[in-house]
């Protein structure tokens, strides 16, 4: 149960490789990500619909009066 299986060896190498593995692979991975999160936030400001008028008060409606006679 303690002991690593050879998946856990498997990810952990992976993962030393990443972060190791040469110069600059953790930031160029790292300043990709940051180029479509970029890209993402700036296809969403394009996405604005036109602004609409201000809202404005509605009109109150007058007192209907009564008509009936007594």
């Amino acid at each position: 149960m303690g002991s690593l299986s050879p998946w856990h060896l498997l990810i952990l190498a992976l993962l030393v490789m990443l972060v190791f593995g040469g110069r600059g692979k953790l930031s160029s991975v790292m300043g990709d990500a940051a180029k479509g999160i970029r890209a993402f936030r700036d296809g969403l400001k394009g996405d604005e619909p036109p602004a609409a008028a201000p809202a404005q008060p509605l009109a109150r409606p007058e007192p209907e009066k009564d008509t009936t006679s007594r």
